[in-house]
């Protein structure tokens, strides 16, 4: 023993120099984390920063003198640290990572017998002091996350909860009908051929591509009639497969501008026409990104003559002067009592009085226009009188719409009057039914009832998910129930017949500081109080993330600068944080119900923004134009947004560090379920790992469950399963619907943001089909496939 500390004590002094290297980039991490501490402290955030920096340089520069006093005070860094980390994060291994990653490996460095030559005085480290050294060194920067990360993706579940059933809707069976499979939204399929059982033997059956993998990316579900599938592009190119195998029948291709900055069709709808024989005796009905509504000939393709004009109908007509690019069309129409429903998808942001919100049916035979919901002339049910137009900058529909035949009614979610971060000027119709729910006969278009989800909504919180309609028992019989999930992460549950919430909603208070000076904010917002909220919860500086300890620290910087008082924390002069962020919560894949387990499923998307509104100097000064005056296309919308007529501009980003990760912490996904008869949180687990992520977009690689971004919607199944794409790892995946498992997963060409769909083909085989081809704002590419699994 005494040999073998002498030769210890030999290899750290000797002749060699004191660590220089090692010193220098130590001084280098202090003096960052020093500065950067100071600097949060100064803006009222943690003083800790400070410590680490201070320690950091201290050990530095008792190393470069050639002091094993250095190793010591780095080691008392380390025990910090992790004290610190375990106070601040616990076990999740997520907020481990950048607290401890670099200081580990720099002590792994620092430990290693080489690195410590030229160190003398101090108390010696024996063999055995540096062999533990090393062994908890490796058990904090390996076994600790690991065991965090393990505990971390377990199911989150209430045991105590069995589901009850109880619920009633439509489901889809040997076809899928509708975007939401049927007219009431559930994204339910009867079909029962895949089970948990067997999931694991499914195959990739077809893949199809489009050929224009410029269109935007694909968040289509297709509908299935009989033996066809029926699809668009996002330039609204239209397709008809064989549903067995794949193979295009037929293809339409409208030939749109591409002005518009939003090149997204999410689905097409299907027409009988009663009692019709022959040529469009059958119709595909697709609207397009350029302010058109067409109608096709579901077997061959080709235009219906007889409908509008040679097929076409103009959705332009009654606004006045559009400039190009103002009106497009992203979901599927809506078909209900031989009447097509629609409502219009406007560019946010851009300047006040952009085109109306309207609501419209025409004729699914002729095209002609059958009724108008103007808002702002409730009592107008037709075009607009000569010299008039439809009321300007209104509430608009651009999510899907569900309807309920028994009781006549289509329930349509509704937006923001543009722009959505400055509201002063919005008259008292547009508050009326700004992100609510609206009920409207069929009919006659005359609205019977809303229910409003955001009062006076400035954070972009525009219903994108569709109403999803179903039936709970009661004492005096079945309870006709909606829900709608929304970008807050919350859902309300609404009869649907009289508008009335069905789950307590309670007023809470909103915050009410920071906001512009003209701003007049809602003193309170509605919460339901017996559903479980999927917001994500609260966000604190302790939340904030990076890879490194340095973007991290940027990013607890710019949280504490910014303003962010809870949920709805109003934008203004200064920067603020809205979490959720304007993609959810739930956007437009919605959420989706069994009614075999009384199970609701939904992803949430858990990120957050920051916004910010400049004087309408600033603006200017940074070239701020709207669209069509100034700058076209996506580059309106990038930097700041230019609300012409109102005086501000705005603009808003996903919160990132410079090294363009998320500033919080993950999850930034999940899937969950919801039981429908105790209204408790069933399970919730992270979607997606981090294979597909990393710094500046770059790919990792690193299959590590996280819960990356996601968009997209859940398909359930009668044999209990759901699956789902959404993420962005390029994974579609099976959960069993009743306890969370994962029992299935595919690689994908793209990540998945549309709702898969489920089918039987002509073999009796059960198919799932996925749109995969991406999504520029979240994914790392945007492609054009739509591909099909069978089962065996």
């Amino acid at each position: 023993m005494a040999a073998a500390g002498e030769s210890e004590k030999y290899a750290e002094s000797g002749t060699a120099r004191p660590p220089y290297l090692f010193a220098l980039v130590l001084l280098l991490v202090g003096l960052a984390l020093g500065i950067g501490g100071i600097l949060l402290a100064i803006a009222g955030g943690s003083p800790l920063y400070i410590l680490w920096g201070l320690l950091a340089g201290a050990s530095a520069i008792t190393l470069g003198r050639g002091s094993r006093w250095g190793l010591w005070i780095y080691g008392l860094l380390l025990v910090l640290l992790l004290c610190w980390t375990l106070y601040e994060g616990g076990l999740d291994p997520w907020p481990m990572a950048p607290r401890l990653g670099l200081f580990y490996l720099l002590g792994l460095w620092i430990a290693l017998p080489f690195a410590r030559r030229g160190l003398s005085g101090g108390p010696s480290l024996t063999l055995p002091v540096q062999r533990a050294a090393l062994a908890a060194l490796c058990f904090a920067a390996i076994a600790v996350p690991a065991l965090g990360l393990a505990f971390n993706s377990l199911v989150i579940q209430d045991r105590g909860i069995v589901p009850g059933g109880g619920v009633s809707l439509p489901g889809a069976g040997a076809d899928w009908s509708a975007f939401g499979g049927t007219m009431a939204g559930a994204r339910f399929s009867t079909l029962d051929r895949i089970t948990p059982d067997n999931v694991d033997k499914l195959k990739p059956a077809w893949t199809f591509r489009f050929g224009d993998e410029k269109a935007g990316g694909l968040q289509v579900t297709p509908i299935k009639i009989d033996d066809t599938l029926y699809a668009c592009s996002g330039i609204n190119t239209v397709v008809a497969l064989d549903a067995e195998t794949g193979k295009q029948r037929w293809r339409y291709d409208p030939k749109v501008a591409r002005h518009t900055p939003f090149l997204s069709c999410r689905g097409v709808a299907y027409y009988r026409v009663p009692d019709a024989t022959g040529a469009c005796a059958e119709r595909i009905f697709t609207t397009t990104v350029d302010g058109r509504l067409i109608g096709l000939d579901a077997r061959t393709g080709r235009l219906c003559a007889q409908f509008g004009n040679g097929g076409e109908v103009s959705l332009l007509e009654g606004f006045g002067k559009v400039l190009d690019g103002y009106y497009s069309h992203t979901a599927a129409p809506t078909i209900a009592r031989g009447l097509i429903v629609l409502g219009g998808t406007l560019p946010d942001n851009q300047y006040w009085g952009e085109p109306s919100g309207v609501i419209r049916a025409f004729d699914a035979v002729s095209g002609k226009l059958v009724w108008a919901y103007d808002v702002g002339h409730p009592d107008r049910t037709g075009l607009p009188p000569a010299g008039e137009t439809y009321t300007h900058s209104t509430p608009n529909n651009w999510g899907q719409m569900a309807y309920d035949d028994s009781l006549g009614l289509v329930y349509v979610p509704t937006g923001n009057a543009t722009p959505d971060y400055f509201g002063a000027q919005r008259r008292p119709f547009d508050e009326e039914i700004s992100s609510s729910i609206m009920a409207l006969d069929i009919a006659t278009g005359r609205r019977r009832w809303v229910f409003q989800t955001v009062h006076h909504d400035l954070w972009d919180y525009d219903i994108g998910s569709q109403p999803v309609l179903f039936d709970l028992p009661g004492t005096g019989g079945a309870i006709p129930v909606l829900a709608q999930a929304t970008k807050r992460g919350e859902i309300f549950l609404i009869n649907r017949r009289t508008g009335k919430p069905l789950s307590p909603v309670e007023e809470r208070p909103a915050p009410q500081r920071g906001a512009a000076p003209e701003e007049r904010l809602s003193p309170t917002q509605p919460y339901p109080t017996d559903m479980p909220s999927l917001a994500g919860g609260l966000l604190n500086e302790r939340m904030m993330w990076g890879l490194t300890p340095f973007d991290q620290l940027w990013c607890r910087i710019k949280f504490v600068e910014s303003r962010y008082h809870g949920p709805m924390t109003p934008p203004g002069l200064t920067p603020s944080i809205t979490y959720p962020g304007f993609l959810g919560g739930m956007d437009w894949g919605s959420i989706s119900i069994d009614p075999q387990s009384g199970v609701l499923v939904a992803v949430t998307e858990h990120l957050a923004n920051r916004a910010q509104l400049y004087t309408r100097k600033q603006a200017l000064a940074e070239r701020a134009y709207a669209m069509g005056r100034g700058r076209e296309g996506l580059d309106a919308l990038r930097g700041i947004n230019a609300m012409e007529g109102t005086p501000y501009g705005e603009m808003t980003k996903p919160f990132l560090s410079p090294l363009a990760v998320p500033c919080q912490q993950p999850p930034w996904s999940r899937i969950s379920a919801i039981d429908l008869k105790t209204r408790k949180l069933l399970w919730s687990r992270p979607l997606g790992t981090g294979k597909e992520a990393g710094p500046m977009g770059l790919r990792s690689g690193v299959p590590i469950p996280m819960g990356v971004p996601a968009l997209g919607g859940v398909l359930v199944t009668k044999s209990g399963l759901s699956f789902v794409g959404a993420s962005v790892d390029k994974t579609f995946r099976a959960f069993d619907t009743r306890t969370g498992k994962q029992v299935w997963q595919a690689a994908l060409p793209d990540s998945a943001h549309a709702t898969p769909m489920t089918y039987l083909g002509r073999s009796g085989r059960q198919f799932i089909v996925v749109a995969a081809a991406g999504h520029r704002s979240l994914s790392l590419s945007a492609g054009d496939a739509i591909v099909a699994y069978v089962s065996p």
